[in-house]
């Protein structure tokens, strides 16, 4: 490759604004998640090609540990996911995008929640970090799912070479 090509995500779409931000829908279906439990959400789980291939071919499975515990991570922030994994080379990361039958939803929106790792065990499907409530550092949302069965692959969103203007 060129050194004058740069890689990023091109995630152009009706999910966000032109200006890079979560769009007045995705606020209002959020809102609509805390007031409504057993609904179906799109969201998005960032990776890289060759863990996506690996999703496609067996489906996602539960993470040993994270900030939530056990769970498939995902989050109704494209933007975010597609910052992930962090720290790994633009053209290698992939988001894959899902609906989600969130079941019953509990908001983990403080560090040491007495249920912030033990959430299912109380009836729990899904648990929320709401965004900027101090639990991440980005100050982004993120959702953890106990049951990889309540999440259906709708499409795979790749990277396109754009060419980036100095100052970018």
């Amino acid at each position: 490759m060129s050194g004058n090509i740069r890689f990023r995500l091109d995630l152009s779409g009706e999910d966000f604004s032109p200006t890079g931000s979560i769009s007045l829908n995705r606020v209002l279906q959020r809102v609509t998640l805390l007031l409504n439990d057993h609904q179906t959400y799109i969201m998005y789980h960032g990776t890289t090609r060759a863990s996506a291939q690996q999703i496609l071919r067996t489906g996602f499975h539960q993470s040993k540990d994270g900030m939530l515990g056990r769970g498939v991570y995902l989050s109704i922030d494209l933007q975010k996911a597609s910052r992930y994994p962090i720290n790994h080379p633009e053209e290698d990361k992939v988001v894959i995008k899902v609906m989600v039958n969130v079941g019953k939803v509990i908001a983990i929106n403080y560090q040491n929640h007495p249920l912030q790792k033990t959430w299912h065990y109380y009836g729990f499907n899904t648990a929320w970090v709401p965004p900027n409530c101090g639990m991440v550092p980005s100050g982004l949302e993120e959702d953890c799912v106990w049951d990889p069965r309540q999440i259906w692959i709708t499409e795979l969103i790749t990277p396109r070479a754009v060419q980036v203007q100095p100052g970018y």
